[in-house]
Parts: C-alpha cells; structure tokens; sequence
C-alpha cells in the first residue's frame, strides 16, 4: 500500500506533523519544543542582563570568553561581569544614566563592545548601535531620531558622534598619545565598583534596544526590541547549541556587533552559552583564516559572500580545525553552498534566516545536511509560527510547496518601529504577525526556502524575474567573484535584468560572454540584458546585496528595444 500524500494527511489530521501545516488555520508551528531548561523565565520583572549574568560559569572562572584576534588581549568571564557592573556603576554616578535613557553605541567589534553592551543595559538604559561605516551625517540623524543622551565612541570614530549636537562623547578606550584626557569607558570598568551598579529596575516589556534597519520596505528606521525579546533570543540560542552539539566550540566574530547578527550571537547569546569568542576587528578574509589556525577557532558564525569566497578560494589555509560555518540573514546559493560542501567536507554548513525586525534568526538547521544542495535555511526555531500568504489574495495561507509572503510570529519579534505607527502597522499588520516582504516556501518536512524579495522582483512583459535565481546561474561561473543583478528600465518590456559582475583577477570575461552563458540555462524572459563591471558589490554587514546602491549607480536612461 503507497505511503499517504501531503494532501491525504492534512485532509485527515488538523495539523501535519511532519510539516508542522494546520490547514484550518494555515499556520506552520515549529517542530522543535523547548525543555524547562531553556524556557526563558516568566517572571515580567526581569531584564536581559540579569538574565546573562545569571548564565555566566562561577564568579572564580578564568576561562577566556573573548579574546582578540590580533592583539591575544584576554577577557575572562570574571571580567566580563565584574567589567560591565563597574562600567554600569560609573555611568549611573558620573553620567547620571538612568532607564530609558539612550545610549548610541559607535564601535567596530572589540572585546569591550560586549562589556559596554551589558553595563548599558544593567542601568536599564536603551543601547542604540550605530554603524562605523555611517557618515557623520548619518550618525547625527540616528542620534536625534532615537533621542540619544550619551554616545560613547571608539577614538577613530568620535569625529563621526561629535556630530550628534548636544550629545556628550564618552571614549571606548585611550586614543595613543593623549594621556591627559577624559576617563574612559575602559578606565570607568576598572575603577568603577560593580557593588554600586543600580538595581534592576526594567521590565521585560520595556525597549532594550534601537536597531536602525532599511526596514521590511523603505528607509531606515528604528526597530524596537525589549528585554522580553533578547531573553528569548538568548534562550534559543542555548537551545540551538545544545542541540546541534556547538557549546563548547570556539568562535571567530568578524559579524559586527552593532548588528543584530553579532549582538544577538557575540554580545548576549555566546557568553551565556559559556563560549569562547575570538574577536576580529574587521573583516579580511586572509587574517580571519590565520586567526581559525592561530587560536584554534571551530565555529564560524559567517554570512553568504564569505561561504562563496571560501568555496572558490585557491589559498592553502588550514582549516582540518573547523567543524561548523553557520549563516544568516542571506540565503546562501545552491552552487556556493554545494561548493563548500565539496571543498571543506568534514565542515557542517548550517543556515538559519531571520532579519532584524524578527530580532535575528527565526529558522535555524538542527542537524546539519548531508545534500550537496542543503535543506533551505532550517526549520522554525521553538516558539515561532509561520504564515505563507499567497500574493493579492487578502491573506490566504499556501499550503507546503507553495510560494508567497512569510509572515512570522514569535518571542523575539520586535514590539515595532520607533516613533513611526503607520510603518509599524504596516509591518505588524495584525495579532503580532510579521510581514517578512519575503517571498518563500515551505517544504514537506518544515523547511524553508527563500525564493527572494517582494520589492526586488523584476517585472519583465508582464513576468516576474528573481534577481536570487539569476545569481545562483551567474555565480556557477568559474570566472565570476560576485554578482548582482537589478532591474533596468525599458520602454517596452517594463525592466530587465541587468547584471553587476566581479571577475576573478585573471579573467578577461566578456558581457558578451556571461549574457550568453546565462542565456543557455534560463528562459528566454529572463536573459540577461546588460552586464556591468564592478570591483565589488556593495552589501549590509549581514551579506544582503544593497541594490538600492547599484540602482541609482544605473542612470533610469530607457533602453532601446531589445
């Protein structure tokens, strides 16, 4: 007798337990239950860095939890507690913090951003990191939007808080060569008594956080996520390095830490965990392999562009230490993440999905594939639910197999946009549910696909083209780094695709060449149309392609008909 289809399941059960589908309600519920070990507390009066410290091995350890890459400086999880508190006691006293409060934070990665991020919270003020990368401009406009009362800023990038009119800087550490300056951030850890740290005085209802994001559409704004969310987050990232066996792997944060990705992972999740983290500065693809072989680092949190390098890299680095790569944020393509598989065999590639406004991962994959192609980006974590809405239909739910918007909703999604109702309506439009603006499927067994970005398809005669489907085709090419590919105006098809390469230093590729390359493996819809060549394509700190940049690169000039 043939085994029973989806159909004849979901027809006979309310709820398919190998998809996690009920089609009564046309809701996906995660397949995976967190133990009473990993449930995050109930009590409402508790704050995200109680709830760290209270994770943190015995106050006599010495165990390293981060150690930077390239200075060897150590911190221990006695200093990291004993750190944050003094730090939290100093602002209190001398800066004269107090909850609610904002506090921006402009760092690349250090072992001291963690320190900083838990004493901001202990005072119950609200942590709003910017990125180093910002234009004064930029800092400033963040600055005011979030109604910031104190910046504290690494010396290279005071120059950039400086703009924020009427915010006081404080330093991370000592700039070289000025001795007689201001106490520092650094100095406040060491003389501060963490007796005198102010008593938990926030809700875990109430913001913790201002993450600044481009949105689910539009321009940046502010994502609000509270205590109650980063508890969660951290309880689901001890639950998924439990269960995938990574507790007690060392990792290499080169993600930055002003991103949700490297907050949620390297500033809250890991030390709790009882991790060791080696800390890079930035990213350089040469010295954060060396620091894998120096410090013996077996777990990469990483993001696509990286995996890609990696798959296609020629160098000799050692890396029979590795065990796991895990990303987020992006998809990484089926030809890069079966060319990893390939080139780094004994490697578990894992990929998990979320986004800022979902407070980081929402998916992640429990037990790593042994498919060359992967299993999507994981499963729902616990907690999490899930919708796929069918395009125009006023909200109808597809089944598994289907294509349409994920809508999420879970422990860690935010409690909406700062100071913007009608975005926050728009993105949480009812019952806590999350509009991704990502187009998705689920397959039989609970696994989610990323097909691509609502507001990134391209319209072509009437068509819809996915940039994602032609950059996996193009990134198959031997010859071909990177690649982006954006909609073009055109006066009679609407927009085409248009292609934005980097070749390999050696390659003399022609557009000619790559149209015709992707031309033999697609319909003739979504051929290629033109092809630009760029030595590198601007993306977030999470990997995700700026298309936005590439398209004002492009003139709106109408082509000629093709």
């Amino acid at each position: 007798m043939d085994a029973p289809t989806l159909v004849d399941r979901l027809m006979h059960k309310e709820e398919d337990t190998r998809s996690g589908f009920c089609p009564r309600s046309g809701v996906y519920r995660s397949l995976h239950r967190l133990g009473p070990r990993h449930r995050p507390p109930s009590d409402p009066a508790f704050d995200a860095a109680s709830f760290v410290f209270s994770l943190l091995p015995p106050l006599d350890s010495t165990r390293s939890v981060f150690l930077d890459s390239t200075t060897g400086r150590r911190l221990t999880f006695f200093d990291l507690r004993r750190s944050a508190l003094s730090l939290a006691a100093a602002l209190h006293h001398a800066f004269g913090l107090r909850p609610g409060d904002v506090v921006l934070l402009l760092s690349p990665n250090t072992v001291l951003y963690p320190v900083i991020v838990l004493a901001v919270l202990a005072v119950g003020a609200v942590l709003c990191p910017a990125s180093p990368l910002h234009t004064p401009a930029e800092v400033a406009r963040q600055a005011l939007d979030a109604g910031a009362t104190l910046a504290i800023a690494a010396p290279e990038e005071a120059h950039k808080a400086a703009a924020a009119v009427g915010v006081p800087t404080l330093l991370t550490e000592r700039e070289p060569g000025d001795p007689d300056g201001p106490p520092t951030a650094e100095e406040m850890m060491e003389w501060g008594d963490p007796m005198e740290a102010p008593p938990p005085a926030r809700r875990q209802s109430d913001v913790a956080v201002v993450l600044y994001s481009s949105g689910t559409t539009g321009a940046p704004k502010g994502v609000m996520l509270t205590h109650g969310n980063l508890i969660a987050i951290v309880s689901l990232l001890r639950w998924s390095a439990e269960v995938s066996g990574s507790a007690g792997d060392v990792y290499l944060a080169f993600v930055p830490m002003y991103h949700v990705y490297g907050l949620a992972f390297f500033a809250l999740g890991l030390p709790a965990v009882g991790a060791t983290t080696v800390v890079m500065r930035r990213f350089e693809m040469g010295a954060a392999m060396e620091a894998v072989a120096r410090h013996g680092v077996t777990n990469i949190p990483a993001v696509p562009p990286v995996v890609a390098a990696l798959a296609k890299s020629s160098s000799g680095w050692d890396l029979s230490g590795l065990r796991r790569v895990g990303t987020g944020a992006a998809a990484v393509g089926v030809e890069a993440a079966s060319g990893f598989r390939r080139r780094y065999p004994w490697v578990e590639l894992r990929e998990g999905y979320g986004l800022t406004e979902s407070g980081g991962a929402a998916t992640f994959s429990v037990a790593a594939s042994r498919r060359p192609e992967g299993r999507g980006v994981g499963q729902l974590l616990p907690g999490f639910e899930a919708r796929v809405v069918a395009a125009e239909s006023e909200g109808r739910a597809v089944e598994p197999g289907g294509i349409g918007e994920l809508w999420l909703k879970g422990p860690t999604v935010m409690k909406g946009y700062l100071g913007d109702d009608a975005a926050t309506e728009e993105a949480l439009p009812e019952g806590g549910w999350l509009r991704t603006g990502d187009l998705v499927r689920f397959d039989e067994d609970g696994f989610l696909f990323v097909v691509d970005r609502i507001k990134e398809l391209i319209k072509h005669k009437g068509y819809q083209v996915t940039p994602s489907e032609l950059e996996a085709v193009l990134l198959a090419h031997p010859h071909i780094l990177d690649v982006a590919v954006v909609p073009l105006e055109d006066e009679e098809a609407g927009e085409v695709p248009m292609a934005y390469v980097v070749r390999s230093p050696e390659s003399h590729l022609t557009s000619e060449e790559i149209i015709q390359f992707v031309a033999a493996q697609v319909a003739p819809y979504k051929k290629i149309r033109r092809v630009a060549f760029i030595s590198t394509i601007p993306r977030s700190p999470a990997g995700k392609i700026l298309r936005k940049q590439l398209m004002h690169k492009t003139h709106p000039a109408i082509l000629p008909k093709l």
